[in-house]
């Protein structure tokens, strides 16, 4: 059965600013959240939205935005990145990974939350400082920069490694931004 599986740690206070990171995939699209506070990181949760492959293309997209909106109201973002498709070499392959980037993106975006795009190349470079890297190094600096978290496999940590890229890219505005956009008392915020 499709679902969702994540992992979570303990709490942080003061005001933070929430990034949801999202690789994805139509069999498994990975999910993390981390917390930003001025230049600081912190892990929140991390897992995996799986797809049934006896499904029809339509019943396995449902599953994964159903899966990302469960993570969506479970974690409350403020902000989400999504990284970009790659082409393959099978056209067919590319185009339903292309869907599954769309609900990705999608998922976010209808519940108000903003969404930045990111290349492999560019979330590789800005977590590993190789645009090339392998997915051990990717988990392996993740791991490192996220001191801690027990990530639920590959797809997780890539997620993740897309959330720390934007945290790298967007900096202290993203938390004048986000803290602008949206009131503040939610019980996340203020502890």
């Amino acid at each position: 059965m499709a679902g969702v599986l994540y992992l979570a740690s303990g709490k942080w206070g003061d005001i933070v600013v929430r990034v949801l990171g999202i690789d994805p995939g139509l069999q498994r699209t990975g999910w993390g959240v981390i917390d930003l506070q001025d230049n600081r990181m912190r892990h929140v949760a991390n897992g995996i939205v799986t797809s049934t492959q006896s499904l029809s293309l339509a019943e396995r997209l449902d599953q994964l935005h159903s899966g990302l909106i469960e993570v969506i109201q479970t974690w409350d973002p403020d902000e989400a990145a999504v990284e970009e498709t790659f082409v393959n070499k099978n056209p067919v392959s590319t185009l339903k990974l292309g869907q599954a980037r769309g609900v990705a993106l999608l998922a976010p975006a209808r519940n108000g939350i903003p969404v930045t795009e990111y290349t492999p190349n560019a979330v590789k470079k800005t977590v590993v400082g190789a645009g090339h890297a392998a997915k051990q190094q990717v988990e392996m600096m993740v791991s490192t920069l996220l001191p801690g978290c027990e990530i639920a496999g590959a797809d997780a940590a890539d997620a993740l490694a897309v959330a720390i890229c934007h945290a790298q890219h967007a900096g202290n505005r993203s938390l004048a931004a986000s803290m602008a956009a949206k009131p503040t008392g939610n019980g996340r915020r203020y502890r």
